[in-house]
């Protein structure tokens, strides 16, 4: 009797071994499955996120975008400050890039965030030239303050060029295309990866709505220019 107590509950003990070890497999494959599953709908999203943009519904989208915001923007061609106004419509074009993705990249939601930033940082200027105005006797310390901020910025660009080039050769370049697209700073390659292919794509986008725009605007003003000169005769 002993012997089969002993042998029945060492059957049983063996059958519940066997049976947690398909369960644990099954959990596997069921986690593995799912994993690959999430796996290819995240490629179909970034597939189709990359191919609209080649798209002319979103060329217009972006053509009526950009020409909207494009018309806010004081731009005289007569003026002395072509870098400034060239800037301004490179940043007008950029955000209009970002409001047409939506905010669904880490670009987009970057440009769209640096604006508030770069406002954030004028106030406070201003804020710094009033107070500096306001007390004479405090001015000089807010320019040396002010150059010491700047050479600590300059020491540590200098200390992160160091470091930058005790990198392998991959790493630097992983370093570059991070720093390239917006928002993809301090991001591993697989984010850096995914979100440089969108930005191109939106980019080569935005090269051929530019382009379109520039040759409508070249054609109305020849035309322009053609209607008048029988009148002027």
């Amino acid at each position: 009797m002993m012997m089969a107590s002993s042998t029945t509950t060492t059957s049983v003990a063996a059958v519940n071994t066997n049976a947690n070890i398909n369960t644990d497999r099954t959990r596997r494959k069921k986690k593995k499955k799912s994993l690959l599953q999430q796996h290819q709908s995240k490629q179909n999203q970034n597939s189709q996120s990359h191919a609209k943009w080649k798209t002319e519904a979103q060329q217009q989208i972006y053509s009526s975008k950009l020409i909207q915001a494009l018309s806010q923007v004081n731009l005289n061609p007569s003026s002395s400050s072509a870098p400034r106004q060239g800037r301004a419509v490179r940043e007008v074009a950029d955000r209009a890039l970002a409001f047409a993705a939506k905010g669904k990249t880490r670009w987009s939601r970057a440009i769209l965030t640096n604006r508030i930033k770069l406002k954030f940082r004028k106030q406070q200027h201003k804020r710094q030239r009033l107070a500096s105005s306001s007390s004479s006797s405090s001015g000089s310390t807010v320019v040396t303050a002010a150059s010491n901020s700047r050479s600590s910025r300059k020491h540590k660009v200098s200390v992160l060029r160091l470091k930058g080039k005790g990198l392998p050769a991959v790493q630097r370049k992983v370093r570059v295309l991070g720093r390239l697209v917006p928002g993809c700073r301090k991001q591993p390659l697989p984010i850096i990866l995914e979100e440089a292919t969108d930005y191109i794509a939106a980019l080569e986008m935005q090269v051929k709505a530019m382009s379109a725009i520039a040759e409508l605007l070249s054609r109305s003003s020849s035309g322009a220019g053609s209607s008048l000169e029988p009148m002027s005769s």
